[in-house]
């Protein structure tokens, strides 16, 4: 009796922690398991004899449409990439208005330590690739370290739980909003194709059509979503990449503040409503249609000593953190910034090890970087290889670095 009685207790004591466990497993924790299942089943489908033909037909599919209107001549994967990634980009250019407008950026105090610290993230793995590429064709993938998969950052924190200071997630957030921002910049900048003006003037139009109507309130949600159809069409054709789209009229979406602490409930709304969408569609699918590597045709020893995979492995793994650190701690030092009390410093450096997740976003950049496929492959190896040490290496550190009870930190220093 005494032994079944212990028997049981302990069958208690592990049934707790499987509860324990799967209260954690959340909507972020969700999402990023999500990410990497649909990671996972591209190279399945790309690696597979039966599957790998089938895998190649659907990313290629031709889409096209064709009226007195418009005529639109895509595949599958550009489908994809150009148009539920605006709708991804959209969500974003939502997101980083709220911050900006009543979040953790709203105030100079408030946002000038995650602004530091994104721009260190930025700059450095930008600079540690260019000197491993400098000079040659595959210097154009210069932007994909820079990037952050803020779906899959987030996860890590949530599989932490209670540990992570509430501090800590609101700085990975505003990190991973400005590093966005800092990306949209570097597509609309510098990932164009040969630029059609006249398709411009057409999409700044009907931008400022929206901007009157919003601002009389004579627009509504019809009116709005075929408006910003035809900006987004204008701008495929511009030459200037369609996700630039999304932003800006994310940019233009009514935000009404009733007071210093509350949106208007349409806004907050908007963002609650495309959220599940972006995490558990867009996303996955993107990572489907482009996170497909053939092995077969790789050979790995060239591909392990290529300076694209030495540029972004180290780029995002020793750049990231080193420069998200060191640009937050001297900001701090120069009282130009402030650390929130309750993180330490080794906590700043394991988001920063986390925000090396580049994944998605660093997919997308390569995508428009490099017009080699095996140069795009050599991207993609180098991605996966780095975002998963990221994981892991970025989850250790702030396993350790947060106690279970989610603790004041008293040396500020």
């Amino acid at each position: 009796m005494q032994n079944s009685s212990v028997m049981l207790a302990e069958k208690g004591n592990s049934f707790t922690s499987i509860k324990q466990f799967f209260s954690n497993f959340n909507a972020d924790v969700a999402a990023g398991v999500l990410l990497f299942l649909s990671a996972a089943a591209a190279l399945l489908f790309s690696n597979s004899d039966q599957l790998s033909q089938f895998y190649t037909a659907l990313i290629s599919y031709p889409i096209q449409i064709s009226s007195s209107f418009l005529s639109l001549d895509k595949n599958l994967l550009l489908f994809v990439n150009d148009g539920l990634m605006a709708i991804f980009f959209f969500y974003v250019g939502l997101e980083i208005k709220r911050e900006f407008v009543v979040g953790d950026l709203s105030s100079t105090k408030k946002a000038a330590f995650s602004v530091f610290a994104a721009i260190g993230g930025m700059l450095f793995p930008a600079l540690l690739y260019v000197a491993f590429n400098s000079g040659s064709a595959s210097i154009s993938g210069w932007g994909i370290p820079m990037a952050t998969d803020i779906a899959f950052a987030l996860g890590i924190l949530a599989l932490l739980g209670k540990r992570v200071p509430a501090s800590l997630k609101a700085f990975l957030l505003a990190l991973a909003i400005v590093d966005d921002l800092g990306a949209i910049l570097v597509i609309a900048l510098f990932y164009t194709a040969n630029i059609n003006f006249m398709a411009l003037v057409v999409a700044f139009s009907v931008l400022a059509l929206l901007m009157t109507l919003n601002r009389f309130k004579l627009s509504n949600k019809a009116v709005g979503i075929s408006l910003g159809l035809v900006v987004w069409f204008a701008f495929l054709k511009s030459g200037v990449h369609a996700t630039i789209a999304g932003v800006l009229l994310a940019m233009i979406t009514p935000l009404v503040i009733s007071n210093k602490k509350s949106l208007a409930t349409n806004f907050d709304g908007l963002i609650h409503n495309m959220h599940p969408w972006i995490s558990f569609a867009i996303l996955p699918l993107f990572a489907f249609f482009n996170a497909g590597i053939d092995f077969r045709t790789i050979d790995v020893t060239s591909a392990l000593n290529s300076p694209i995979t030495y540029g972004i492995v180290l780029g995002l793994l020793v750049g990231k953190p080193l420069g998200v650190f060191l640009m937050s701690y001297i900001s701090h030092k120069l009282k130009i910034a402030t650390k929130p009390d309750d993180i330490s410093w080794m906590q700043v450096l394991g988001v920063g090890v986390v925000s090396a997740i580049g994944f998605t976003m660093s997919l997308f950049i390569a995508s428009l970087a490099f017009n080699s496929e095996m140069d795009f492959s050599l991207s993609k190896v180098a991605i996966y290889i780095a975002s998963i040490l990221a994981m892991i290496i970025g989850f250790l550190l702030l396993y350790f670095s947060c106690s279970s009870r989610n603790p004041e930190i008293t040396n500020n220093q």
